[in-house]
């Protein structure tokens, strides 16, 4: 087992048994964001970050290519590489990692590929083999695990069940190989149900609902993240136990087809499943910030918080190591990005406060001290909720 500090990959020689790329760096990339906190409550926040498990609901704690072109190029190798250094100093017990998901080109031009799934998948693990720092989540012990001996928590998913095309066995083989979250549908229709694009979107089919048991039965977190208002409120129907939405916020604060309905989030609630608030790059605006950044999305946590309840809310910042708003502009006729109708609004380089992995649960328990949330409401939305949302999922 090789010793700190580990880089992605480190076993194979770079340069002859994998390519070399400049990778985005895993801290300073952009300046650091600037807070008026003082320093009593940046203590408490810092002391609520170590007592506490930290859960994301969605990230992707990877490195990309310095230069966000390259990322095609990168991902055909099958190797993202997990960034280790700027998880060890991220404060977080636990991630949702969605891996590749819709940049998933290993073998082609089109994402969602059952190998490259399996492909991404495999690799992913074989490099966290490798360490001792990082280590892979699939049970409610794994997280205590982590919590008590200083570790960070990978808990792999997928925004989609695409792969499984309609073999629905295939669930049963994902969750072997570790997967414990899965979306219905990435933003295009496939064969459980519509995503969040479709101009003429028909809800679940016949076929997610049997995918959607099989799920429950297996112990298959759940996401509706990408999936169409009607899907996702019939998945929370259907489904026996709590629903996620990992990444999302919500239309009345921000009215495009990304942010969510509150009919949705009421439905969500209702399963006893928890809502992460999304920091993805001109996702999460409010017309009262409307430059992004995290006072904007903490409008939309407010604003869910009033609407369904502290105990259904929680954080899927969905942030990366690199240019996530060059990621964007390179995947964007596949991830079908900003192509609803949205309020107007300057497009910003980076989001300010939840710009990666390292830093963004030490801002937002910052905010939430400085915001009046006692110890107890900061918990719950750091990591307790989910947890408990897990214990009736996983049992």
């Amino acid at each position: 087992m090789s010793t700190d500090p580990y880089i992605s990959y480190g076993y194979l020689k770079a340069g002859v048994d994998l390519p070399e790329f400049t990778l985005a760096p895993e801290f300073d990339r952009v300046p650091p964001y600037e807070s008026d906190i003082s320093k009593e409550d940046q203590d408490r926040a810092a002391k609520l970050m170590r007592e506490n498990i930290v859960i994301s609901l969605h990230d992707h704690p990877v490195r990309f290519p310095d230069d966000m072109r390259q990322t095609p190029e990168y991902n055909r190798t099958g190797r993202q590489h997990t960034a280790f250094a700027g998880l060890r100093e991220s404060g977080m017990t636990v991630i949702f990692d969605n891996m590749m998901d819709g940049t998933a080109c290993v073998t082609g031009n089109a994402p969602w590929r059952w190998l490259d799934i399996i492909t991404d998948l495999g690799m992913r693990q074989a490099d966290i083999a490798h360490q001792d720092f990082v280590t892979v989540i699939r049970t409610i012990e794994d997280i205590e695990f982590a919590h008590k001996n200083g570790k960070v928590g990978l808990l792999f998913g997928l925004e989609a069940a695409t792969p499984i095309e309609n073999e629905i066995d295939r669930l049963d083989v994902l969750y072997g190989l570790g997967l414990r979250q899965i979306g219905i549908a990435y933003s295009d229709a496939n064969s459980l149900g519509s995503g969040l694009n479709e101009t003429n979107e028909s809800g679940l089919t016949d076929f997610g609902r049997r995918a959607i048991r099989r799920m429950n039965q297996l112990g298959l977190a759940i996401d509706i993240s990408h999936s169409s208002d009607r899907t996702g409120i019939e998945t929370c129907q259907t489904s026996e136990r709590p629903v996620f939405m990992t990444h999302a916020g919500a239309r009345s604060v921000w009215n495009t087809a990304r942010m969510k309905s509150d009919e949705v989030l009421i439905e969500v609630a209702k399963t006893g499943g928890v809502i992460g608030m999304s920091a993805a790059p001109h996702t999460t605006l409010s017309h009262e910030h409307p430059l992004h950044n995290i006072l904007s999305v903490m409008d939309h946590f407010k604003y869910i918080v009033d609407l369904v309840g502290i105990e259904h809310v929680a954080f899927g910042p969905d942030t990366l190591y690199g240019d996530h708003v060059g990621l964007h502009t390179v995947f964007g006729h596949l991830l079908k990005i900003g192509t609803s109708p949205s309020p107007a609004y300057e497009k910003v380089e980076y989001v300010d406060g939840l710009e990666n992995p390292t830093e963004n649960f030490f801002n937002i328990a910052g905010w939430l001290v400085q915001n009046g949330f006692s110890d107890s409401e900061i918990a719950a939305v750091l990591g307790g909720n989910i947890v408990r949302a897990l214990e009736g999922i996983w049992a």
